[in-house]
């Protein structure tokens, strides 16, 4: 994986597929960059050169204490300016918030692709002091309990999906991921309820969502594709429950990209 220093000097790593425009891809909570893999084929395999890469504390990326949204969104500019400088950005869940809140403060995107982003706008929101708790059990050492906790309240997942989790094999990996959860939440928190800078973005903009998915995430995805001026809502059949369909998603993004062949 190739490596830039964000702002604040911390070093986050991306890797990059294909050949043609660029489409920096942007993962969701407890995810890395290797899980966007499939769509990165997807993408390449459409005649794009698909950018994956480790969101803050994650992967190979690096961490730095008490890092904010604003953070973040130095980290994407970062990542876009080390691949040319011109870019589609393709978010999926807390990666299309982050996708949004970098856009809306300056930093350039050729367009936004934004996969079912967990906004509530004001309604069951989680508890004001969800980021300090995670934090505080990160710091305790008990890193498990974070990614549950997340997962319950940040999430909102039924208590026995979180148990099967957690007892498979998958939740090994989740496990060092805990101190992203509470950038998750902290990102999420601050931009649920989107901003007049969010909602006036300059780039396209299309909301993707799948016809079966959460019922807030449906919400979510309706409300804020009517609500940004000129935005598209795409309804992505293939994409089933919080799950990208990577042909069908590449498929999206090459119609709204690239000229007809």
């Amino acid at each position: 994986m190739n490596t830039v220093s964000s702002a604040d000097g911390t070093p986050i790593a991306y890797e990059e597929t294909g050949d043609g425009p660029v489409v920096v891809i942007v993962n969701g909570a407890m995810s890395t960059a290797a899980d966007a893999a499939g769509l990165a084929t997807a993408l390449a395999d459409a005649g794009f050169r698909a950018v994956t890469w480790d969101r803050r504390a994650r992967g190979s990326s690096g961490d730095a204490r008490d890092s904010t949204p604003e953070r973040e969104a130095e980290d994407l500019a970062a990542v876009i300016d080390g691949v040319g400088g011109d870019a589609a950005v393709l978010g999926h869940s807390s990666g299309a918030v982050l996708a949004l809140v970098a856009a809306s403060r300056g930093v350039p995107v050729r367009a936004l692709f934004l996969s079912e982003p967990p906004l509530r706008f004001g309604v069951d929101e989680p508890a004001a002091d969800l980021a300090e708790r995670l934090q505080a059990l990160v710091d305790a050492g008990q890193p498990e309990e974070a990614i549950v906790t997340f997962q319950l309240e940040g999430v909102g997942l039924p208590r026995e999906m979180v148990d099967g989790i957690r007892a498979s094999d998958q939740f090994a990996a989740l496990v060092p991921l805990a101190q992203s959860t509470v950038y998750d939440t902290n990102l999420v928190r601050v931009a649920s309820t989107p901003s007049t800078e969010m909602l006036s973005v300059g780039a396209p903009v299309a909301v993707l969502r799948g016809a079966q998915t959460f019922p807030m995430l449906i919400t979510a995805a309706d409300r804020l594709a009517d609500e940004i001026d000129g935005a598209e809502l795409v309804v992505v059949p293939e994409s089933v429950m919080h799950r990208p369909d990577p042909a069908a998603t590449a498929r999206v993004v090459q119609e709204r990209m690239l000229p007809a062949r």
